[in-house]
């Protein structure tokens, strides 16, 4: 059975083991399967097998001595219960002629086998030294005509700095940062999205920022040695913090367990019936202990909370953003927004206290403000303005400015069903050509994007500023964007699907998931609204250095994530910046800024990034690139691929 699945969170998460060579696959599979496991790591080929052999003694049968032909099992449970593991023998870069030979005959020979069977997955053995050209060039060679099955390769989770490079855990001695390896392995298999990580979680992990770097990687399976595991007070298995933590982010990220090794606790069947409360299990499997362990690791996270299960369909799902200035907005996307409860009393928080600051209680009856919602779409920030002169006793006069002329159909309905048609005046125009018959006290906008300025806010608000009071007040009174590099093989890898230029120089909005952050956000543009100045002008340029932290190790950056802040009035914020987002709500996801060809950026090299406002007479774009460690091209020059309609 499955480990179980978390409130809405429809991928379950399996846990599996790590066999030896049998040549009966379907004993094998039953006994594992009764033990508790969902699927077995099993050798598909003897051990024993060396082409060279074969040949000298004249045994040219032209049958691998595999572990059981496609008709032992159905191709289902092939399929689904079996990740063949390709011989760890193999080693493609070394420096003996007929072991190179027979690992790379070896190496086709039973991934071809592999994909015969049906498998989703086979599992590649550890790199063996530094180098590993030759082996990548024979992969990359069968990932060129491979179907779908994925390849795994097997990398140990350790950094130089931790010591003791040849631990007889290091599968293969690992004198680098392993992370190294993977880089240097995927770098010449040309990020092929068929090449996968399953890492193999030792006894001792590096740095919190070094394991960070794996959540952007594509990570299929966390093997887990029965050593790494450490022995609680009643004898049974259980992990370190730091593991726990670990495991718990694999499981947020859909990567499944893999137990391997021996029997290293021994626990006794009625002690592990009475921890786990199941007197009629099968306890027979020696690693039963380990399995009840990660099960009940994964039983105790918390659920998920009712926005991230609102959001499960959008991580790592690229949108291109709304230009809701040159496009009419369609019902359900008005719809998906006004849902935002949170956002809504936000504003409402900051009209109240604009409406206080603005009118003495003295005046509340006797003065009457001019509020006006410059895309008041279908009257959301209408119904926010007027409860918060209920909350606070003020008197408004309401026009609710909106182009979209569908949108002015629902905004007649709704005043007229809420009796506000003494109250509130609609206007179907565009705020920067629509001539007002009196100035505002108040401006309320909603037109901020991901990045804050992306949805033309600047411009419209200019447009709108000769309708604004002297003393007037604008809600946002400010908002200023942010930038943070990021790792995100799935982002890159689904741009680069596109095979061309545009997808590499568009900004996507994104429920981001499976990606790390590499260094904190630091700000990019600041909009402040009224802005008076006769010099002002929209166009931006900002030039950043990102220290990554040392004990990171090095990092392949993908891509920008992109965040705004916005300061509605005074103390009321609304944003999307991690350090302060605005909890709960959901009406911003970040935006990525793809990089053509990922920047590897190594301990202690700052990343200096570039980036570019841009505006002409039609459109409004940005431009960005990376200067150092190397340069990259700079992204959209011209606009020539993105921008957004004036």
């Amino acid at each position: 059975m499955p480990l179980g699945e978390r409130n809405g969170d429809k991928e379950s998460r399996y846990c599996g083991v790590e066999t030896d060579f049998s040549n009966d696959m379907p004993q094998l599979l039953e006994y594992s399967i009764k033990g508790g496991f969902d699927f077995v790591l099993a050798t598909l080929v003897d051990p024993a097998y060396r082409p060279s052999l074969e040949s000298s003694n004249n045994l040219k049968s032209g049958a691998l001595p595999v572990a059981g032909s496609d008709l032992v099992l159905s191709p289902a449970k092939w399929s689904s219960h079996v990740v063949g593991k390709i011989s760890s023998w193999i080693d493609l870069d070394s420096d003996d002629e007929i072991l190179r030979r027979d690992s790379e005959i070896c190496l086709k020979q039973e991934v071809a086998w592999a994909s015969h069977l049906s498998l989703q997955a086979c599992l590649l053995p550890v790199p063996k030294g530094q180098s590993c050209a030759n082996y990548s060039r024979c992969v990359n060679q069968i990932l060129q005509s491979s179907n779908n099955m994925q390849l795994w390769l097997r990398i140990p989770l350790r950094k130089h700095e931790d010591g003791d490079p040849m631990d007889d855990q290091s599968l293969g001695g690992d004198p680098i940062d392993s992370w190294e390896t993977w880089n240097s392995f995927r770098l010449l298999c040309e990020h092929n999205s068929q090449l996968s990580v399953a890492l193999d979680v030792l006894g001792s992990l590096p740095s919190t920022n070094s394991l960070g770097r794996w959540i952007g990687e594509p990570v299929r399976a966390a093997i887990i040695h029965t050593n790494s595991f450490l022995t609680n007070a009643r004898g049974h298995p259980c992990l370190s913090k730091r593991h726990q933590k670990l495991l718990t982010q694999f499981f947020n990220h859909s990567v499944q367990v893999v137990i391997s090794g021996g029997l290293a606790h021994p626990v006794s069947i009625k002690s592990l019936e009475s921890a786990t409360n199941d007197v009629n299990s099968d306890v027979g499997h020696p690693l039963r202990a380990y399995l009840y362990y990660i099960g009940y690791l994964y039983q105790k996270m918390d659920p998920l909370p009712e926005q991230e299960l609102y959001e499960l369909s959008y991580r790592d799902f690229l949108q291109s953003p709304l230009q809701p200035l040159m496009d009419n907005l369609e019902a359900q996307t008005y719809e998906t927004f006004e849902k935002d409860t949170v956002k809504y009393l936000q504003y409402q928080r900051a009209v109240g206290k604009a409406l206080l600051d603005r009118i003495p209680d003295e005046k509340a009856s006797s003065v009457t403000s001019v509020l006006m919602v410059v895309g008041a779409g279908r009257g959301p920030l209408v119904r926010a303005s007027l409860e918060a002169a209920k909350e606070t006793g003020r008197t408004l006069k309401v026009y609710a400015v909106e182009k979209n002329p569908n949108a002015v159909i629902t905004l007649h309905s709704l005043i007229k069903l809420e009796g506000w048609e003494n109250i509130v005046t609609i206007v179907s125009s565009d705020m920067r050509h629509w001539d007002a018959p009196e100035k505002a006290d108040i401006l309320v906008s909603e037109l901020l994007g991901s990045f804050g300025d992306n949805e033309l806010s600047p411009e419209c608000l200019d447009g709108a500023l000769r309708f604004l009071k002297p003393d007037g007040i604008s809600i946002p009174s400010s908002y200023t964007s942010f930038f943070q590099p990021i790792t995100s093989t799935k982002l890159y890898n689904d741009v680069k699907a596109h095979k061309d230029l545009v997808h590499f120089e568009t900004p996507y909005v994104v429920k981001l998931h499976k990606v790390a952050r590499l260094a904190p956000c630091q700000p990019v543009f600041t909009f402040v609204h009224p802005e008076y100045s006769p010099s002002n002008d929209n166009q931006r340029y900002t030039k950043l250095k990102f220290e990554i932290p040392e004990d990171t190790g090095s990092t392949l950056v993908h891509g920008f994530a992109g965040y705004f802040d916005a300061t509605l009035y005074k103390d009321v914020h609304l944003g999307i910046e991690p350090t302060m987002p605005t909890p709960n709500m959901f009406s911003w996801f970040p935006i990525f800024f793809p990089l053509r060809a990922p920047v590897c950026v190594r301990p202690g090299v700052p990343l200096e990034v570039h980036i570019w406002r841009c505006s002409g007479s039609t459109k409004v774009w940005y431009e960005w690139c990376v200067a150092s460690p190397s340069s990259s091209p700079i992204h959209n020059s011209k606009g020539r691929s993105y921008w957004v309609g004036l």
